[in-house]
């Protein structure tokens, strides 16, 4: 698809900008352009499928499209403050999940109910939201311990001050909990059989990850947590997430070719 091509290098565009920024040690926002143009085209790209086919959420178009989530979130980020380095992370690999996703086969889909479909919508937007939360919380990690060893990268002049990072961590965590739950709570009510439809061991991982990322928040509200422990619970909550969902339909659908 034409509109596939152009999304990614309007990605790639925005992340070359954003790196010239970097290296030059200027700020400003010529990168917002091909970032929001890309956005743009990214979900345009879905509804023109969707438009044929019907509402796709296969392994593929499911990380498309939290690739695109992740997209607008830094999108919002670099544009609202010092984030260039999650920009430079962020839109390469979103190109490369629609690459994956334009790719793909996109054979009829049945159509979901709109209990159903909201339950998803929640589960995609948490994913999103909690992998840029798993990246920041990568980036807090190298930024201490540059700053520890006394080495002055010119890279982190594409970061906010290490406080300030923390911080905007610890927010994109408690809304990603907030949609996981949502996730949680919606999957219970709208989903009937979970061991019909396969979700008995994506329910047990995703509640474990919600009790992760529960108790990361409790020990930032009540024991004041920071630093690499924040870093490692963020991680493993994040891998957990991962393999509830895509891990599942990765195995599900291409390795044994059943629907989901």
């Amino acid at each position: 698809m034409t509109i596939v091509l152009i999304a990614v290098l309007c990605y790639l565009a925005a992340a070359a900008l954003l790196v010239r920024g970097v290296a030059r040690d200027t700020r400003n926002a010529l990168w917002a352009v091909p970032a929001l143009a890309a956005i743009v085209l990214h979900a345009t790209a879905h509804l023109l499928v969707w438009r044929d086919v019907g509402t796709e959420l296969h392994f593929f178009a499911a990380l498309s499209l939290v690739g695109l989530g992740m997209a607008a979130l830094t999108a919002l980020y670099d544009i609202r403050g010092r984030m260039a380095a999650l920009g430079v992370i962020v839109f390469p690999i979103a190109a490369l999940m629609l690459i994956g996703y334009g790719q793909s086969p996109h054979p009829p889909s049945d159509t979901l109910d709109w209990r159903l479909q909201l339950h998803a919508w929640c589960a995609l937007l948490a994913y999103a939201t909690l992998a840029v939360a798993a990246l920041l919380a990568m980036l807090l990690w190298a930024q201490e311990r540059a700053m520890r060893r006394r080495e002055f990268h010119r890279w982190l002049r594409a970061l906010p001050p290490l406080t300030e990072l923390e911080s905007l961590l610890f927010r994109t965590i408690s809304v990603g909990f907030v949609l996981l739950t949502a996730t949680l709570v919606t999957g219970v009510v709208f989903v009937d059989d979970f061991f019909a439809q396969h979700l008995m061991h994506k329910t047990v991982l995703s509640v474990l990850s919600w009790l992760a990322f529960g108790a990361l928040l409790l020990g930032r509200w009540r024991y004041g947590w920071r630093g690499t422990r924040a870093v490692g619970w963020t991680l493993a909550a994040m891998a957990l997430l991962v393999l509830a969902f895509f891990g599942s339909k990765f195995v599900l659908e291409l390795v044994l070719q059943r629907t989901v």
